[in-house]
């Protein structure tokens, strides 16, 4: 870890949440690991805030009518329900248990990457950030494809392990190792809050 870290937070919305049990008929898309992985990543985002390190949220939202799914509806159905991420639904939202505070910043994607289409990269470029901390999910698919443009853009990339999650074990598992052999750090929760603790210690 650098100096200036930021914690990305990849949607973490109630449709890839639900009600803890994983995938349902109102939730399809649910990780039936989110649910324990948001209660590490409450953790770390208090450090981060009590150490004054910015905390920027991404939420996957589609139009109601799918005009900016784009390719993407070429893999899966647009699905018109409450439990999924269509602009103004339940499921759009962020989880309860991971909510914004007032000086968060909550950006809307509507790519796998945090970076693609978002004013991200020029924010984390205005405040000096030399690390991006990336958590939530899912593990194979956003945080993924954000680990690897981070990286991309020469920022010291970090997943917290324990703080990501994904609807299959297998695809959680290999896009860990992938991003650890070549792209950033897999490291625990506790010791990355260990780290930015040392940070906001008086030098």
């Amino acid at each position: 870890m650098g100096r200036r870290p930021a914690v990305v937070v990849i949607d973490a919305q109630k449709y890839m949440v639900g009600d803890g049990r994983g995938a349902s008929e109102q939730f399809p898309s649910a990780c039936a690991t989110a649910s324990q992985a948001l209660e590490r990543l409450s953790a770390l985002l208090s450090a981060a805030r009590r150490n004054g390190i910015p905390v920027i949220y991404t939420r996957f939202v589609l139009n109601r009518d799918g005009s900016d799914i784009g390719v993407y509806g070429r893999k899966r159905d647009l699905l018109d329900i409450d439990g999924w991420c269509l602009d103004g639904t339940t499921g759009a939202e962020i989880a309860g248990e991971v909510r914004p505070e007032p000086n968060d910043i909550v950006l809307v994607k509507k790519k796998p990457s945090a970076f693609l289409g978002t004013p991200l990269l020029g924010m984390l470029v205005d405040r000096g950030v030399d690390t991006v901390i990336v958590t939530g999910g899912s593990t194979s698919n956003c945080v993924r494809a954000t680990a690897v443009d981070a990286a991309s853009y020469n920022f010291r990339t970090l997943v917290a392990e324990d703080c990501v999650f994904d609807r299959i074990e297998i695809s959680h598992d290999i896009a860990l190792f992938d991003i650890d052999r070549q792209y950033g750090d897999v490291v625990e929760s506790a010791g990355i809050i260990e780290q930015l603790d040392a940070l906001g210690e008086p030098e």
